[in-house]
């Protein structure tokens, strides 16, 4: 029997933290549809093993996520497997927004905005991680294609409301979220929204 053991309303533009022990499932839904969700993980037990983007790819033969997809360690131990995905595409190389990139790619007057890396710190300070302990993330629901020249796009998503992707813990996992606040590409239809976690066990 499936038990619920927290069900979670994350605002927009906020950040969300849990630990999933081996077996729970965490489901990821897009309320409002066109909201990327960035996200970290790690061994709850030894945050040093943590997602490795280079690991995940490589393993799959695959830069896009979806149902079976399994997110690996830098050692290329399972921490996530993907059992669900209505969305059916996500993004493992589009990185975090941070105020540095903002003022970069969008000018200065974008520095004063909050940005997901600001979340990832904030939230990561409460297990005892800090700036060295960011790595390359995932981009739940958004769309980042390769064109045929090699670069990358921000684009409109292909996620709608009410789609989602559950993830199964292979171990007992660390999640951090940021419920992203970008507001000058396309990756939140330019109005970010909340997004609810819920994490089961037995069985989901």
């Amino acid at each position: 029997m499936t038990t619920i053991i927290s069900d979670t309303e994350v605002a927009a533009r906020a950040p969300y933290s849990t630990v999933l022990r081996k077996g729970e499932t965490l489901a990821i839904i897009d309320l409002g549809g066109n909201q990327a969700v960035d996200f970290l993980c790690y061994d709850a037990a030894d945050t040093a093993k943590r997602y490795s983007a280079a690991a995940t790819i490589s393993a799959q033969r695959n830069i896009f996520l979806t149902t079976g997809s399994v997110l690996r360690t830098g050692e290329g131990a399972p921490l996530l497997t993907v059992v669900e995905d209505t969305c059916g595409r996500h993004d493992t190389i589009g990185g975090a927004c941070s105020k540095e990139s903002n003022s970069l790619r969008y000018g200065q007057h974008t520095r004063y905005q909050h940005a997901c890396v600001e979340n990832f710190l904030t939230e990561g300070a409460k297990w005892g991680l800090g700036k060295r302990d960011l790595v390359s993330n995932v981009n739940w629901y958004m769309n980042v294609p390769v064109e045929q020249a090699g670069t990358l796009g921000i684009v409109d998503g292909i996620s709608a409301p009410g789609l989602e992707v559950k993830l199964r813990a292979e171990t007992d996992v660390l999640v951090l979220v940021s419920n992203c606040p970008q507001i000058n590409n396309p990756c939140n239809g330019f109005d970010p929204t909340p997004v609810r976690m819920i994490v089961t066990g037995g069985g989901a």
